[in-house]
């Protein structure tokens, strides 16, 4: 599940097409996520990828247009989890997804949508 292009408050997949607003990517699945902004996103609205914690162990959050310091809660809880978080901003952690998943590492994302 590349990703092709972000921005216009969605993401361009490979084998997706066009998903509007924020989402949550796997290497080969991807969810609608709810968040909006860097205050909608707490250890409950990263479950699903908690689930996948067997098989995932990086997490790249794209918190948006810009750049906001990680909540040390989210990286602790992720921790726990045996999850690395990686905190950037969307675009950034678009092109980052892409290279970990080429390179085949477990890796998911979650990812608020630009416009």
């Amino acid at each position: 599940m590349l990703l092709h292009g972000y921005g216009g408050g969605g993401f361009r997949i490979s084998g997706a097409g066009r998903l509007v607003g924020s989402q949550m990517l796997f290497p080969e699945k991807t969810i609608p996520w709810k968040a909006k902004s860097v205050k909608d996103i707490s250890i409950d609205s990263l479950r699903p990828i908690i689930i996948e914690s067997d098989r995932i162990n990086v997490l790249i959050v794209g918190c948006g247009i810009e750049f906001f310091p990680i909540p040390d809660f989210l990286r602790e809880g992720l921790r726990k989890q045996g999850i690395v978080l990686e905190w950037m901003d969307t675009g950034a952690a678009c092109r980052t997804f892409n290279v970990l998943l080429v390179e085949e590492r477990p890796v998911a994302a979650a990812l608020i949508a630009v416009e």
